[in-house]
């Protein structure tokens, strides 16, 4: 038989923590997300600040879902879900992208092609709209333009330069007639579809 005494417990040396891996996000991205945890100092892989550690994740605007693991005896593993970028805001005269997170990044990724969304709405409005847009068969990918008014109500600018004209209370079986009203109808040198009455669609010039 045997046993371990205090001063055996008390020698017992922990590995610190000598590497973060992040998997999810790559180049500058993924280095910041690095360099802000280092700031946690962080000891052995027994001991970690978890509120800390998840307020410096979550603050990331890149981040829409992540998961931590130890990798023991000294490393942790960070799995990242990159959010989707689903339009462009201006905010105090500087754009933003919108995250499909309710987050805003710095407008530094040029290639990315999503709406100008105008009239500065909230962002759980946004959200709202992109969800039933995407529950119908209108192709929020050929979306030029989003334009928000304080009735609440939209406007759809398309890359064929057609504005749709939406009412105050957007369902997706609303969407789905203009959807099918545009691919059936010869629009010719008529630019608006109004959709703002009920039971209505009024075709309109520029």
């Amino acid at each position: 038989m045997s046993s371990i005494n205090n001063n055996s417990i008390n020698n017992l040396k922990l590995e610190n923590v000598k590497n973060i891996n992040i998997f999810g996000l790559e180049g500058n991205d993924q280095k910041l997300l690095l360099y802000n945890l280092n700031y946690l100092n962080l000891k052995n892989i027994f001991f970690i600040n978890k509120k800390k550690l998840q307020n410096i994740i979550e603050s990331n605007s890149l981040v829409e879902e992540y998961n931590v693991k130890k990798n023991y005896p000294s490393s942790i593993d960070i799995y990242i879900k990159k959010t989707t970028f689903i339009g462009k805001i201006n905010e105090k005269g500087k754009f933003f992208l919108v995250g499909n997170n309710g987050k805003l990044s710095n407008n530094n990724k040029s290639e990315i092609k999503v709406p100008y969304i105008f009239g500065s709405p909230e962002i759980k409005e946004i959200l709202k709209l992109k969800k039933i847009i995407d529950e119908s068969k209108i192709e929020y990918s050929k979306i030029e333009s989003l334009y928000y008014f304080k009735s609440n109500r939209w406007d759809l600018k398309f890359a064929n330069n057609v504005v749709i004209k939406l009412p105050d209370k957007i369902k997706v079986e609303i969407l789905n007639k203009i959807s099918f009203f545009l691919k059936n109808i010869e629009l010719e040198n008529k630019k608006i579809v109004d959709a703002r009455i009920k039971n209505q669609i009024i075709i309109l010039n520029e």
